[in-house]
C-alpha cells in the first residue's frame, strides 16, 4: 500500500535532514515512486537538488575551515573534512569531463579532484604539491560518481606532509595517489 502524499513528503524531508546526500534515484526506490514524483515533492517543499544540498552543507560546514584554498576551488564537492587528518569529496562525471568520442573521463579531472583534496586537507594558509605518485586503476565513464578519500599519513624526511588519496566508483578503486605536500609552517 502506497503512502499518502503528505506522509511521503514528511518522511522525505526527515530522510534528507538525516542524510542530505541521498540521490533522487535512491529516494524513489526507497519510497516506491518515480524519480519525477520525488522531484515534484522536493520542489513543493522547496528542497534543492542534490548538487545544491551538497554545496550548501559544504559551504556551511567548511568554508571557514579550509585554509589553503577557497572551498570553491576544490574540484568536486567536499562532504567531509578534518584538517590534517582526512577529507572526502564527490565528483559527478558530466559531459564536460569526458572525451566526446568515447565518454571516458579525462585523467586530469580525476587528478585535479585528488590533488585539490590533498591541498584542502592541509591545515595551513599555504599548501603546494611538491611531488605525487599516481595510478589510474580503471577508466571512469560519463554519469559515474567518483568519491575521493584523502588521509594524512605523516611527514617525510624533508618535512613534507604525506597525503594518500584513493578515488572510488562504488566500491571499485579507480585512482590512487600519494602526494607530498609543502606547507609554509614546516
Amino acid at each position: 500500500m502506497k503512502k499518502s502524499k503528505n506522509l511521503r513528503q514528511k518522511e522525505l524531508k526527515e530522510t534528507l535532514e538525516v542524510s542530505p546526500f541521498t540521490t533522487d534515484e535512491e529516494l524513489a526506490r526507497r519510497f516506491g515512486v518515480s524519480i519525477q514524483t520525488i522531484r515534484l515533492d522536493r520542489m513543493e517543499m522547496s528542497i534543492p537538488e542534490l548538487r545544491e544540498r551538497i554545496k550548501s552543507v559544504a559551504t556551511q560546514e567548511w568554508n571557514e575551515t579550509v585554509k589553503a584554498l577557497p572551498i570553491e576551488e576544490v574540484i568536486g564537492e567536499v562532504v567531509d573534512l578534518e584538517l590534517d587528518k582526512r577529507a572526502i569529496s564527490i565528483l559527478d562525471i558530466r559531459p564536460e569531463h569526458v572525451f566526446s568520442r568515447n565518454n571516458i573521463a579525462r585523467g586530469h579531472h580525476l587528478f585535479a579532484q585528488a590533488n585539490s583534496l590533498a591541498v584542502a586537507v592541509i591545515n595551513d594558509e599555504l599548501a603546494l604539491t611538491a611531488r605525487s605518485d599516481i595510478h589510474f586503476r580503471r577508466q571512469v565513464k560519463l554519469g559515474e560518481r567518483v568519491v575521493s578519500k584523502a588521509n594524512v599519513e605523516g611527514k617525510d624526511s624533508r618535512g613534507h606532509t604525506i597525503v594518500s588519496v584513493q578515488s572510488y566508483v562504488g566500491n571499485e578503486e579507480v585512482f590512487a595517489g600519494t602526494f607530498e605536500m609543502f606547507r609554509s609552517n614546516q
